[in-house]
């Protein structure tokens, strides 16, 4: 129904900034992916000895479950591969197993089956403490793992493809029964790795990670309609040492977005996302390229950000939380951002997102502090900037620095706004607001204002 034909030229074309801007001057490429390196698998199935048909009609639900099983109790050393030849995959969902690589040759494709009356249910993320979108449980990841270790989902650039438009009707009609399935969810996992696969139209989020550490995506391609509802891209969720790096994604929300839980059950269940480096990532969506929140209960801190090309973007960076969710916001860098035809460049704000209930806490102010912007150019910009804290918990230590958002020629161009923040602005373009002090430093901020310039970052590998 959905054309992609763009998406040809538009990753030809990411590819060619990414390489642009990955290699240093001292010809060096540095990545994070080293944190879970890949491993060569000497035992190997393929799908067809299970029954797999890739015909496109043929259900085969259970030949996926039955290799699964098959990797799961032999437990051969160093794992098994699970190798998908071409051809198209039609089948239900499934669940991962550890020490498995799932493998998806040039030309393969996983397809979701649209039938949403046989879609199994799960218990509420602790978290979140509800569906989502709607009270009680949850519709399950189309390919799913918990409390896996060891795990691979790559290839030759196959396809998993998630066929959401009949969940996005759904959502449209108001027919949902309980909140839609995200692509891949991964929980309570660690050393994962997602690499060389195409993700297209996710019914909801696309990939999942949550409460997981070490993690890997890389060299992925995630696509889905400018108008698809909540099928952000990548979101890792209480989760630590994750790595995203040299990926093209277009979805109909959110790019990246770094998450920790909602309201009173993510402070409850108290754990923070923290150590994640999102590099040479490109994309567009009507909504954000990277994006921190809103769920943000559990804290995020010590996130890295660099290198990032954005199209007709609703905003290019955006950091967002409300009254209620309590946490901490802090320790957040961002780099080298290039950003064109967007509505808002940067926005900071502290009235964004919903609530899981009633039983909210008004008095769970989050804060949200050390935040440092620096060497962002951008085109066709509606709004520079929106710095809007709370009253009783302002903003602190914004620090923008070398910062360049151009408005379109034939269009007037909305000022900076700001309200409860506080920080500083060094060579900014046009002119912030005055909440942010300018100085005379040459293109760095006052380490009294940015105390977080040099947050600790997640270990980094380098490739020459």
């Amino acid at each position: 129904m959905h054309n992609y034909d763009f998406s040809i030229f538009s990753c030809f074309v990411a590819t060619v900034l990414l390489m642009s801007c990955s290699v240093f001057g001292n010809g060096e490429w540095v990545t994070c992916s080293g944190i879970v390196p890949m491993m060569d698998r000497d035992d190997k199935i393929s799908i067809t000895d299970f029954g797999g048909v890739g015909d496109g009609k043929t259900i085969n639900t259970k030949a996926f479950r039955e290799a699964i099983y098959r990797i799961e109790h032999l437990n051969r050393e160093g794992g098994t591969l699970l190798y998908i030849p071409s051809g198209v995959y039609l089948t239900e969902t499934f669940n991962l197993t550890s020490h498995m690589t799932l493998y998806l040759a040039r030309g393969a494709v996983i397809k979701a089956t649209q039938n949403t009356e046989n879609w199994p249910l799960i218990a509420p993320l602790p978290s979140y403490g509800r569906g989502r979108e709607l009270p009680g449980g949850r519709y399950i990841s189309f390919i799913h793992g918990d409390g896996l270790q060891d795990v691979f989902i790559t290839g030759d650039n196959g396809t998993i493809d998630g066929q959401g438009d009949v969940w996005w009707n759904m959502w449209r009609q108001g027919t949902l029964q309980f909140t839609r399935p995200n692509l891949i969810e991964i929980m309570n996992s660690a050393n994962i790795r997602i690499s060389n696969v195409i993700f297209k139209n996710s019914p909801f989020w696309n990939i999942h990670p949550v409460y997981c550490s070490n993690v890997v995506i890389q060299n992925i391609t995630i696509l889905a309609p400018a108008d698809s509802p909540n099928t952000d891209g990548i979101d890792p969720d209480s989760s630590s040492h994750v790595c995203i790096e040299d990926s093209y994604i277009s979805t109909g929300d959110d790019l990246v977005a770094v998450k920790s839980g909602w309201d009173e059950y993510g402070i409850a269940y108290g754990r923070p996302s923290h150590d994640i480096t999102i590099r040479r990532v490109t994309g567009s969506s009507p909504f954000a390229g990277i994006a921190v929140g809103s769920e943000t209960s559990g804290g995020v801190e010590d996130i890295l950000v660099e290198h990032i090309n954005l199209f007709n973007t609703g905003f290019g960076i955006h950091l967002k939380t409300n009254i209620g969710r309590g946490g901490v916001i802090k320790n957040i860098t961002i780099s080298n951002v290039y950003m064109e035809n967007v509505r808002k460049g940067i926005k900071i704000s502290g009235d964004v997102g919903d609530h899981p209930d009633d039983n909210y806490d008004p008095n769970a102010l989050p804060v949200l502090k050390d935040v440092t912007v620096t060497d962002v150019w951008g085109e066709k910009v509606q709004q520079p900037g929106l710095i809007h804290g709370l009253k009783n918990a302002p903003f602190t230590g914004i620090c923008l620095s070398n910062i360049n958002l151009h408005g379109s020629p034939k269009a007037r161009s909305l000022p900076w706004q700001c309200s409860d923040a506080s920080g500083v602005a060094v060579e900014v373009s046009p002119s912030p607001c005055s909440e942010l002090t300018s100085t005379q430093q040459n293109g760095t901020c006052s380490a009294s204002f940015c105390e977080s310039c040099n947050p600790f970052r997640l270990s980094q590998y380098v490739v020459t």
